[in-house]
């Protein structure tokens, strides 16, 4: 089941709430897990099997953890084993294939295995569920003894498929007593409509504009910078929509999640950007691997290792694909190369100009994240230098350009903060035309979710 599917909105989440809210508090933490089971399952009945024992082990291990706390050898022994067989289980469903194809590579041969299908959020409950034995380890939480309560943080739907990856020290309190209120809903509500028509209206229209470019074997190289905006602005609207979608669940069901996007793309230098998107995973890289390697209190070979080993692991997080290690080595390097050379360059310029050069190379390194084949990033890539390019602009471009101005020019402004910011002042100060705006956004996305085929939100891949 899928947030933006006219079965969730018209069926699932309205019966669902109104139970939700109608049970007694001391109820509400078992309705929700066994909605989030039947949530998971309506789409992959199996793999909710193999959620459940993710939920079992790391449940047990999070105890087992609290028990040893007296005994560093031991207590570390079960990290480690815990960790193993939550990265065997992520490796060998996400990973299987590519480490074969790989290695048959490396060796010249073809091994041939089954293709498995990627059960949907593995990769988010894994990073999840680790968080929260890092942190009973870390001695920043201690474990959660009822296994219904730690479930529901396992499992809990709104964030299930796609993020945000939320730490259980965020929501621990929240586990057991949180308020519901209309107040709380309406709130929650409108994310969720932010969010749906990020989705449909803004990120589904750039998916059609950018396939349509795509599409063509020669492109000039206006063209091909006019197809990589439009997926900028398409990987943006389609990710940030699902976050504030899954925080707008959240508070509608009592939760505040933390934001996971913060308009990255005003960013003012590669170091900002990556402090503005996704930042969940961010912290989590960050937190668990980054600082636990040293971070920066190391020497200085040792701190270009760190970055360069939490940035290769992070492209890998995203998808089981070298296309995917190049682009996190890519944004290693360029972090690197503002630390030690371009920081005090980027303080002098004036910061439109920052934003300009963090955006070129924002949307140069999701060239690398959208083209899983060498031969065609390495074909892009060269025609938006001019290399194999029909020329700099051709009657293509120009008609793009033309067909898809008023969506980009719109998806432009929206993914900077003004046009919010003059929204909640709306919200206060005229609540009425708030609300009706809220509706038209509503009604605009289930006509076009109704007229239009489903298009699957793209983190929900990873």
């Amino acid at each position: 089941m899928v947030f933006n599917s006219i079965f969730f909105i018209f069926c699932f989440l309205p019966v669902f709430m109104l139970i939700y809210y109608l049970v007694p508090g001391k109820l509400r933490n078992l309705l929700l897990f066994l909605g989030s089971l039947i949530f998971y399952a309506w789409g992959e009945p199996v793999y909710v099997i193999l959620m459940l024992f993710s939920s079992i082990f790391n449940y047990y291990m999070g105890t087992e953890l609290e028990r040893l706390y007296y005994d560093d050898r031991k207590q570390k022994i079960n990290l480690i084993f815990s960790i193993i067989i939550n990265l065997a289980v992520l490796v060998f469903f996400k990973y299987y294939g590519f480490l074969l194809n790989t290695i048959g590579g490396i060796i010249g041969i073809h091994i041939p295995h089954p293709e498995l299908s990627l059960p949907i959020g593995l990769s988010f409950y894994t990073f999840r569920n680790l968080s929260y034995l890092f942190d009973i380890y870390l001695s920043k939480v201690s474990a959660q003894r009822n296994f219904l309560t730690f479930s529901v943080y396992s499992t809990m739907f709104p964030y299930t498929s796609a993020g945000p990856i939320v730490r259980y020290t965020d929501i621990e309190t929240q586990l057991k007593q949180r308020t519901i209120n209309i107040s709380k809903f309406g709130i929650g509500a409108e994310l969720f409509v932010k969010g749906l028509a990020k989705k449909v209206l803004l990120a589904d229209n750039l998916s059609v504009l950018y396939s349509s470019i795509c599409g063509h074997p020669q492109m000039s190289v206006f063209t091909s910078w006019l197809g990589i905006l439009a997926y900028t602005m398409q990987l943006y609207f389609d990710f940030s929509g699902y976050s504030d979608m899954a925080i707008g669940l959240g508070k509608m069901l009592g939760f505040d999640f933390n934001k996971n996007f913060d308009y990255p793309y005003i960013s003012t230098s590669v170091s900002e950007f990556w402090r503005r998107w996704h930042i969940s995973l961010g912290s989590w890289f960050r937190d668990y691997i980054y600082i636990p390697l040293g971070g920066n209190r190391v020497s200085t070979l040792k701190h270009i290792r760190n970055i360069l080993v939490v940035w290769a692991l992070t492209g890998l997080w995203h998808g089981a694909s070298w296309n995917f290690v190049l682009w996190g080595v890519y944004y290693g390097l360029f972090l690197l190369l503002e630390k030690f050379v371009l920081q005090k360059y980027l303080k002098k310029i004036p910061s439109w100009l920052c934003t300009v050069y963090t955006m070129l190379i924002v949307m140069i390194g999701w060239v690398f994240f959208s083209q899983t084949d060498f031969g065609a990033l390495g074909h892009y890539l060269g025609t938006m230098f001019g290399i194999g390019a029909s020329g700099f602009i051709d009657k293509t471009a120009l008609y793009y350009l033309k067909t898809g101005f008023i969506l980009l020019l719109i998806s432009i402004l929206m993914c900077r903060p003004a046009p919010y910011q003059y929204f909640k002042r709306l919200v206060r100060r005229r609540p009425v035309a708030a609300v009706i705006i809220n509706l038209i956004l509503f009604a605009l996305s289930i006509a076009y979710m109704v007229y239009n085929s489903y298009t699957p939100f793209l983190y929900a891949k990873f």
